[in-house]
């Protein structure tokens, strides 16, 4: 029988924020959501296309000191459904949980309806329901367009 040698890809890190089973090519997107780029201060790990047994290939991020707010997951869970989120302080992970797709959405997706009234100089939110997973789709609660996964994409 063969041993397969296992190495960590993206190395450990002391405290921060870890982002896993993220949809294979998405990383760029999360990272971008979360206002992270060349002049953040934030040490960021990035694995792209990483071997997974449950996903096949996955994408992982790791911030380092940094914590995510709740609108800042419920962003990443309209690209990554299936990610999960690990808090992580002095190297060991003290609470791991997976994104969920809130019913309700405020205030992250624009409408794509430029006529919608949350894209004319109002003072409204936009508001979405979830009308479904997979495929994902949401209705806005005031024009009641539908939008799917690649018009939310670009809207984030």
């Amino acid at each position: 029988m063969i041993k397969v040698e296992q190495t960590l890809k993206i190395s450990k890190i002391k405290d921060g924020t870890v982002i896993d089973h993220i949809t294979a090519g998405k990383a760029m997107k999360v990272l971008s959501i979360l206002n992270i780029d060349e002049k953040s201060n934030s040490s960021v790990s990035i694995g792209v296309r990483v071997p997974s047994s449950k996903m096949g290939f996955k994408d992982v991020v790791k911030i380092e000191n940094r914590n995510l707010e709740k609108f800042e997951v419920d962003k990443i869970s309209l690209i990554a459904p299936d990610a999960s989120i690990s808090i992580v302080k002095d190297y060991e992970v003290t609470q791991k949980y997976t994104v969920e797709l809130p019913s309700r959405i405020v205030g992250i997706v624009k409408c794509h309806n430029a006529n919608c009234i949350t894209n004319v100089k109002e003072p409204v939110s936009s508001e979405f329901a979830l009308v479904s997973k997979k495929p994902l789709v949401i209705r806005c609660n005031f024009c009641e367009r539908n939008m799917n996964e690649r018009e939310i994409l670009t809207s984030l």
